[in-house]
């Protein structure tokens, strides 16, 4: 019967989640947990030269700062890291003498291999364990796989991977190329296959492959509690609790749960991680996950927004993360809306030089409320409420740049609603450009208060009065006056968000003077 060999890749693809910063004790703890859980393979992080060495990470820039965290006694484990085509000087790698890494994962693109392989045999020269790990490897076409596995026998490898980049993979497209990998590679060398979970199929196909009657030993890459980039990849713990009643092996999994516990869960508090609709959008559309993230963290899109911005991307940018691009098309995707001016020309003659009262829905709306109804009866003073209806004055006009708050929102009366562009309202609505009105924040580029800001500035308004704009707790009860317009956001986001709110209203405030009638409680001003 043919061996499934498991291989814990937490530190390497789990630092998409915290960015390789485990810290010190922790990379160590989660080496030995590893250790004693008895897995077969463990891969220690990303080698590369194009970062500044902090020993809390797990992106190395030569193997002694790998050998510092390795233990003394390696229980006969095979250490590897993984190496990305092109970011290593591969003259800097020592010959292999058992010092540090027993292997390297070399990953590439299908554009890179040809020069790929001959990073692999260079490697290999030098007495490594050579694992060969073609991303997107569905992208290939059959006499392109055909071709790179007959060029892979002669580097006698120790594993040719399948590699499902983009976690789309289904069982027909596994089989497909593990047995075109199985009838053409070299007897002896093993077979890996890494999965990513955007589509919930990774502990299936893993299943699907130890089924398999089959002569070749199969590496399965796994992370502890699924810890990896967007969806996250196969758990460790519950393929390795599988393989223990399917085929009777000791893993151990106490370590394993004693590092969730004290060490993962920690991380996924603060960036969390696993399935989710954007990805498994990004899946259905085979794309880069980072697109899926970067969609997410807008906050300002429904599902079936993002599933008409991937359909709209072109075939060769899905493969490939470009910002810039995925830029254009959610700014295009955002302004489809007509805007009216006459409409708009109205709000300035209403607007201009008066004082706005702009009410967010941040807990201090509620907390605050007197102040508020105070503000609001003062003469000459115009009321404007964001993106949610402020349930103790009778505003005069309602912004609404969301459309998901705009969905969820019942009689919302359209005759004083200032609209951006990206909601396709067809029942009226005052329309404004949505991309006039963006800002040069990342973090908030389309944030709704700073948005209303600015439109107010485009009014001519007197001054802004803001009442209700907290900021973003890194919990997310804290955050909103109505449970309605909650929302998840990870607490990195949230606090680059607070940093940006910051940063724009202070630049705004030049322009115009903006005071707050509520006391912010995550933003200084």
């Amino acid at each position: 019967m043919n061996q499934i060999h498991v291989l814990d890749c937490t530190l390497r693809d789990g630092g998409y989640c915290n960015n390789w910063e485990f810290g010190y004790e922790n990379k160590r703890k989660i080496l030995k947990g590893l250790i004693e859980a008895d897995l077969d393979v463990i891969e220690c992080g990303f080698l590369t030269n194009k970062i500044v060495y902090d020993q809390n990470g797990t992106k190395f820039t030569n193997l002694s700062e790998i050998s510092e965290i390795l233990p003394t006694d390696r229980k006969g484990k095979i250490f590897v890291a993984m190496v990305n085509f092109g970011e290593y000087d591969l003259e800097k790698l020592p010959c292999y003498d058992g010092t540090s890494i027993d292997g390297i994962r070399v990953a590439f693109h299908k554009k890179d291999r040809e020069k790929a392989l001959e990073w692999c045999r260079i490697i290999g020269d030098k007495g490594y364990k050579v694992y060969i790990q073609p991303m997107v490897t569905i992208s290939y076409t059959d006499g392109e796989f055909l071709e790179l596995i007959q060029k892979s026998n002669e580097l006698e490898p120790e594993a040719f991977y399948v590699v499902d980049s983009f976690g789309f993979m289904r069982k027909k497209d596994l089989l497909r190329l593990f047995r075109t990998v199985e009838k053409n590679l070299k007897e002896g060398i093993k077979i890996g296959f890494h999965s990513h979970n955007n589509m919930q199929l990774a502990y299936a196909n893993a299943q699907t492959l130890e089924e398999l009657e089959t002569s070749r030993d199969i590496i399965i890459d796994t992370s502890v509690m699924g810890m990896g980039r967007g969806a996250g990849n196969l758990n460790t713990e519950l393929f390795v609790e599988y393989l223990n009643e399917e085929r009777g092996k000791k893993y151990d999994l106490k370590p394993l749960l004693i590092l969730i516990d004290e060490v993962l869960s920690n991380f996924y508090d603060e960036n969390y991680w696993g399935y989710s609709l954007p990805n498994y959008l990004s899946a259905k559309y085979a794309t880069h996950p980072n697109y899926a993230g970067y969609l997410d963290d807008k906050k300002t899109l429904t599902y079936e927004d993002m599933n008409a911005i991937f359909s709209n991307m072109e075939e060769d940018k899905r493969v490939y993360f470009d910002k810039e691009y995925m830029e254009q098309l959610y700014n295009a995707y955002m302004r489809r809306g007509a805007v009216k001016k006459e409409q708009l020309e109205e709000v300035h003659k209403n607007l201009k030089g008066k004082k706005v009262l702009l009410i967010a829905p941040g807990k201090s709306a509620e907390d605050e409320k007197d102040k508020i109804i105070a503000c609001s009866q003062q003469p000459d003073v115009v009321t404007m409420e964001i993106n949610f209806k402020y349930q103790y004055i009778d505003t005069d006009y309602l912004f609404l740049s969301n459309l998901r708050r705009y969905r969820n929102m019942e009689q919302v009366e359209m005759k004083k609603a200032i609209v951006t562009s990206n909601i396709l309202s067809d029942d009226g609505g005052i329309k404004t450009d949505y991309a006039e009105l963006l800002n040069a924040n990342e973090y908030v580029k389309d944030n709704a208060g700073m948005m209303a800001v600015k439109f107010l500035i485009q009014m001519e308004v007197a001054e802004i009065m803001i009442a209700g704009m907290d900021g973003y707790s890194h919990n997310e009860e804290l955050n909103y006056m109505n449970k309605e317009v909650q929302m998840n956001i990870k607490k990195n986001v949230a606090d680059q968000m607070n940093r940006g709110m910051e940063e724009v209203l202070k630049e705004l405030s030049r322009e115009i003077p903006i005071i707050f009638v509520t006391e912010p409680k995550y933003i200084r001003i």
